[in-house]
């Protein structure tokens, strides 16, 4: 087709966000530059407790990152060379470099090819094979939360508990989901979160927290993002990590969270007319039973990767941007090749080449939605057989 002289479709719209927030973003981020605490500021404890009282969790911890999150809550468990963690193999490599950069080993999951979560099936046999092998001692679960679809935290928390593994769980992508009328946040021993400015709730640069209903774990959390500090500045417990959450980070946050119940509402919407609108050859994304997706990626799949491919080329000249989330599984990704065992995981090794994500965002106008969708449908009827 001709190249759309339309503007492109936003994949992403932080700006009209940015638009309807700006009176209490202006108010939030004003006083942080007045009172001037930079660092642990009053913002970053109120974030904690909206935080919590959102989540459900008895404590909420700012840091600077999601994958911080990761490393310090793993840093807690104890975990380090000779730990095996069992993580899905199809899922950002923030999950699995967080288990390298400790010493300990990621084994590899494979997913459900119907909700692209991690699999309990794969998850027994690769247990299974890391204890026959005997080199690497079994330590810890990571569950994610993928697109913003809850794990099957009933089959993990099962396994975990027979098994006598730590549960973590990788919220980065899902914070607002609920599964079976319960928000996510308390499914694991923690929780981890990212505000990178793409995720649904998200700050303007990086930022995360930890979730937990654990005292101990929750004052060790925070011991390990301010350098590993007990009660007093320079009481330096052990050894920790710079992963403060910034307060005017924690400001953004606050801002965004008045508005969070309704962008979660219209990011719903906006992927009910998507699933109405598809043809039939475009699989609209897995749906989690008894649950209620947070819509951090509207993921769709196609037969094979020809078509995808296809799809993606003509979106692209219809002014219409798309992503592939992930083109590899991590355990063909070059940095994790050598800890592999060369066990196969048809099911992630066959997702990155029929995957393809269309723009998904509360600011998505219908206009814009419409447009997707039109291209979506003149693709199919121009290429179907």
């Amino acid at each position: 087709m001709p190249a759309s002289s339309r503007p492109p479709v936003p994949f992403l719209d932080l700006a009209a966000q940015q638009k309807r927030l700006e009176p209490v973003l202006r108010q939030r981020l004003e006083k942080v530059l007045s009172h001037c605490r930079f660092v642990m500021g009053p913002e970053v404890e109120e974030l904690e407790r909206e935080l919590a009282r959102f989540s459900g969790a008895r404590h909420a911890i700012g840091v600077s990152s999601g994958t911080d999150a990761l490393l310090a809550v793993m840093m807690g468990e104890g975990i380090g060379p000779g730990d095996a963690v069992f993580l899905p193999a199809f899922t950002y490599t923030a999950t699995a470099e967080v288990v390298l950069l400790l010493g300990a080993t990621p084994v590899f999951v494979d997913v459900d090819p119907d909700t692209f979560q991690i699999d309990p099936h794969s998850l027994e046999g690769r247990l299974q094979e890391v204890r026959k092998n005997g080199e690497l001692t079994p330590k810890a679960v990571i569950g994610v939360d993928l697109f913003g679809q809850p794990a099957p935290w009933a089959r993990l928390q099962a396994f975990a508990a027979s098994h006598n593994l730590a549960l973590i769980a990788d919220c980065a992508q899902a914070f607002g989901a609920s599964l079976n009328g319960r928000r996510l946040g308390t499914q694991g021993l923690a929780t981890t979160l990212s505000f990178f400015p793409a995720k649904p709730l998200g700050a303007y640069g990086d930022g995360g927290a930890i979730l937990t209903d654990d005292d101990e774990r929750a004052a060790l959390y925070r011991s390990l993002r301010s350098h590993g500090e007990g009660q007093q500045r320079y009481d330096v417990q052990r050894i920790g990590l710079n992963a403060r959450l910034d307060t005017l980070q924690a400001a953004v946050l606050l801002a965004k969270m008045e508005l969070f119940e309704e962008d979660l509402a219209r990011r719903r919407e906006v992927a009910r007319l998507y699933d109405a609108g598809l043809p039939a050859r475009v699989r609209p994304p897995p749906r989690v039973p008894h649950s209620e997706s947070a819509w951090a990626v509207y993921c769709v799949t196609l037969p094979c990767r020809a078509e995808r491919d296809s799809l993606q080329s003509y979106l692209r000249e219809a002014g219409v941007p798309s992503a592939i989330y992930y083109p590899r599984p991590l355990h063909h990704q070059p940095a994790y090749e050598k800890c592999h065992d060369g066990t196969l995981l048809p099911v992630s090794e066959g997702l990155g080449d029929r995957v393809l994500a269309l723009p998904m965002h509360p600011d998505l106008t219908a206009e814009d939605q419409a447009r997707v969708l039109e291209a979506i449908g003149q693709w199919d009827r121009q290429t179907s057989a």
